[in-house]
């Protein structure tokens, strides 16, 4: 017979790391059945983020085995032939514009005085 944990039931390290943090944060005066409530919290929270990371985990796995299988069935010929993408990089007009500007206002400001 095997004993199976509730999924639900933290790991010891994150319950010891959460009061960790929660006594590092306590206010003067602090209860300790405040501090418990601060660490149950910052608890959920761990737990949360774990989660989530779990979650992107499986995604990047997920596309990086696409990614991989992709590359096995595409025959060399096909990626030889499609044309690699050119960057241009096109200098926007306004900021020489305004340098001009500038300098313009301020040979006529010289002028003036």
């Amino acid at each position: 017979m095997t004993i199976q944990k509730n999924p639900n039931t933290p790991s010891p390290e994150t319950q010891a790391e959460a009061m960790r943090i929660a006594k590092a944060t306590q206010k003067p005066g602090q209860t300790k059945d405040q501090t418990k409530l601060v660490a149950a919290g910052i608890q959920k929270g761990i737990e949360l983020y774990k989660k989530q990371q779990k979650v992107k985990a499986r995604e990047r796995d997920k596309l990086r085995k696409k990614q991989v299988s992709g590359k096995q069935e595409q025959p060399k010929e096909v990626a030889a032939a499609t044309p690699e993408k050119v960057v241009i990089h096109k200098q926007h007009w306004l900021p020489w514009v305004l340098l001009l500007v500038s300098w313009v206002g301020f040979a006529y400001f010289l002028m003036q005085s």
